[in-house]
């Protein structure tokens, strides 16, 4: 877990974290909700990104192959939903959604927010029609939670969720997201995100790189050792673990959201889609 710079011995003063990082950085990880709760109650939530995922709306439209058709019926999660934005839009594919979160506020926008959607026409019914949204309060990690059924979601959506995320929990998120995806053409899709700053500078709240990804997705479950950087250390086992997702592709997207871009507009986003091994016949 990030924590606070030691005092100043110099009289150039200690860089300061940001709101995100100093909001959880003296928190243990099990009294994380309440704080991510409080954020939104308070309306500070500079992750809520105004619609739906660009990205994730051209990964399905492009890569069918990678998607079992149809897409109507076929069950999805977004943890982490915030206002929703992203379980409206695969509503609109299709998908019966449940949009899941640990804060009663934010579920509350996100119902304010479903009310808005059938005006905006990033959510209009594509490919047939559209699919139903549910949303579920709860804690993500918790076993019993029996609206994530194990196996039952063809399609988890993460953004801002990994990243929301010590390095002490991943091994967690990793393990309830090989619990939660069919094994039978099951998709984790994820929007790397933010990849160019240094790991070790955090934020928003915890610092990210392509390797934590795979390194966490290849182990389900199991520490994994990161280093001063802030990176998982390369003694990580290279045979992946028997609850090991396994990469089907990783794009660079055309369109994805402002801030996953540089101030010239080149899109620095990446996005990966997981999958269970497919089993020999």
């Amino acid at each position: 877990m990030t924590t606070p710079p030691p005092p100043s011995t110099s009289s150039s003063p200690a860089p300061s974290l940001g709101r995100l990082q100093s909001t959880f950085v003296d928190h243990p990880f099990s009294a994380h909700g309440p704080q991510w709760d409080l954020l939104w109650r308070e309306a500070y939530t500079p992750w809520d990104r105004n619609g739906p995922s660009l990205a994730l709306a051209d990964l399905l439209a492009s890569q069918p192959a990678l998607f079992p058709r149809p897409l109507q019926g076929r069950k999805a999660l977004v943890p982490g939903c915030g206002r929703g934005h992203d379980a409206l839009l695969l509503r609109a594919f299709g998908y019966v959604v449940v949009g899941f979160d640990f804060s009663e506020a934010s579920l509350k926008a996100a119902v304010e927010n479903q009310l808005k959607a059938g005006r905006e026409p990033e959510y209009a019914p594509r490919e047939g029609g559209g699919g139903t949204v549910r949303w579920v309060r709860g804690d993500f990690f918790e076993e019993e939670q029996g609206e994530l059924v194990a196996g039952g979601f063809d399609l988890i959506f993460d953004y801002t969720f990994f990243c929301a995320l010590p390095p002490e929990a991943r091994p967690k998120w990793a393990k309830r997201m090989s619990e939660l995806l069919n094994p039978d053409g099951g998709r984790l899709v994820c929007l790397e995100w933010p990849l160019t700053k240094p790991a070790s500078t955090g934020g928003p709240p915890w610092g990210v790189t392509v390797e934590a990804y795979a390194a966490h997705l290849s182990h389900p479950g199991e520490d994994l050792t990161y280093n001063e950087n802030g990176l998982v250390a390369s003694s990580v086992p290279r045979t992946p673990s028997p609850s090991a997702l396994e990469q089907l592709g990783r794009f660079k997207p055309t369109r994805t959201h402002e801030a996953g871009c540089d101030a010239e507009g080149n899109v620095l986003d990446f996005i990966s889609v997981w999958a269970h091994p497919s089993q020999p016949s």
